[in-house]
């Protein structure tokens, strides 16, 4: 007697797909799309904290439109990692506080939008990479020989975010509750995929 014949629950459609990419579900590509649009309000809120001083992270005297610059307060209190000097040379800089909160608004307002995840992948990995560096959790030790807090050497949420990014943008997530398959279809964007 075979395993099928005394098991009568018929096997469900996703046991038996071959190809990975058959295997996303409906439920799955919602939850993406939460996923996406939560992570895109994250960069959003930090461009608007920072540029607006909301008075969360950023108070409305350091805010950027009065002056502040998004910058300077992180990269100048960089204390551990071998770039130390080079991000303490970039605080407050035009173009470090430029590159910076145009990053975090195109990535936030791409992730919402669900277009250009390719795009905002790669700029938010970038950006959350050298957050990472800044903030170097390898290390144990400031440069003043203090301890620097460091929770997990590696995987702390800077990286997860950059892993998230790129696992939206392989898996097409703007095309759920988002205008990515509008946005797919444009186009200058078929002649150019990596905008999708």
């Amino acid at each position: 007697m075979s395993a099928a014949s005394v098991n009568h629950t018929p096997v469900s459609h996703l046991e038996r797909v071959e190809a990975p990419g058959s295997m996303l579900t409906k439920t799955a590509a919602k939850a993406l799309a939460v996923l996406r649009v939560g992570t895109g309000f994250v960069f959003l809120w930090a461009f608007l904290d920072k540029t607006f001083g909301l008075g969360y992270a950023t108070p409305s005297a350091k805010a950027w439109i009065n002056g502040g610059s998004p910058t300077k307060g992180f990269l100048s209190s960089v204390d551990v990692g071998p770039l130390q000097s080079a991000f303490h040379a970039m605080a407050g800089t035009w173009w470090a506080n430029w590159l910076f909160m145009l990053g975090m608004l195109g990535v936030g307002l791409a992730l919402i939008a669900g277009i250009g995840l390719r795009v905002a992948a790669a700029a938010g990995a970038l950006i959350m990479s050298m957050m990472w560096l800044a903030e170097f959790p390898i290390a144990q030790h400031t440069a003043a020989g203090a301890a620097s807090g460091s929770t997990n050497p590696f995987a702390d949420y800077h990286l997860v975010y950059a892993l998230v990014l790129v696992v939206l943008a392989a898996a097409y997530a703007g095309h759920t509750w988002g205008l990515g398959r509008r946005w797919a279809k444009l186009p200058f964007v078929q002649r150019n995929r990596w905008l999708i």
